[in-house]
């Protein structure tokens, strides 16, 4: 009989209720531990117990309009325009997150009104088709200031707007503990989950797109057979000589 995954256990009987929140447990790693989740962030985060992760890293969509070969890019902010997405996070949502979890990387942080950072990161993308050639980061973490360069034109993987694997391995191994599960609930092509995976990290991936979640399954595929991906050819993983 297949077991029946219940979020949240009620029930007054101790022994009851210590058994069920084992099988949830058990429940929980088949059903979504390191696995590409299909469909809307929005309805899948809802099933998910609370506390569950341990780490939040991604990168929300931005730029669906985008045409490498010319012609207009970028989304209309136009009244009447937006998705349910551009809801998602406010800049109230981030202060909560900042509030509330131990450390906090929030990407663009410069445009909004946060607290002094000593520990800014700073993505270098000179030859990507954007209005700026840096992308900024703001930190809670007492560090210096972290430096990433992306030299490609175009995607690597498949995406559009990919952040450069090299910069989600520094932020995984810096900001999680081995064994952490890291949750991306806009895994696009899979970088974050590729980038946990190599770490001994546990991963769960959610993109509404099937062509970017089959990319991102072939990408974990690949760092267990140790077939090539296209940021190991281009020297990305340097770092990673045995992979």
């Amino acid at each position: 009989m297949a077991r029946h995954y219940v979020k949240n256990a009620i029930t007054k009987n101790p022994k009851e209720k210590k058994y069920l929140e084992y099988m949830n447990q058990i429940e929980f790693k088949e059903r979504y531990v390191n696995k590409i989740h299909c469909g809307d962030c929005l309805d899948i985060l809802k099933d998910l117990p609370d506390s569950c992760v341990d780490l939040v890293l991604t990168d929300p969509p931005y730029g669906l309009n985008l045409k490498m070969q010319g012609g207009t890019w970028g989304i209309s902010y136009r009244h009447g325009d937006m998705k349910k997405w551009d809801y998602v996070i406010k800049e109230a949502d981030i202060q909560l997150c900042i509030q509330k979890g131990k450390n906090a990387i929030i990407w663009g942080g410069n445009n909004y009104t946060m607290t002094p950072s000593r520990c800014w990161l700073v993505w270098e993308k000179p030859f990507f088709p954007t209005m700026s050639d840096n992308e900024l980061a703001w930190t809670s973490f007492d560090k210096p200031t972290k430096s990433f360069r992306n030299n490609r034109i175009g995607n690597v993987n498949g995406h559009p707007t990919e952040k450069p694997l090299s910069l989600m391995v520094w932020c995984v191994e810096n900001y999680s503990n081995p064994d952490a599960l890291i949750l991306d609930p806009f895994c696009g092509s899979g970088t974050t989950c590729v980038a946990a995976k190599m770490l001994g990290r546990r991963y769960i991936g959610i993109d509404i797109s099937e062509k970017y979640c089959e990319i991102a399954r072939q990408r974990l595929e690949a760092v267990d057979t140790g077939v090539p991906v296209k940021e190991q050819q281009k020297g990305q993983m340097a770092m990673f000589p045995n992979k």
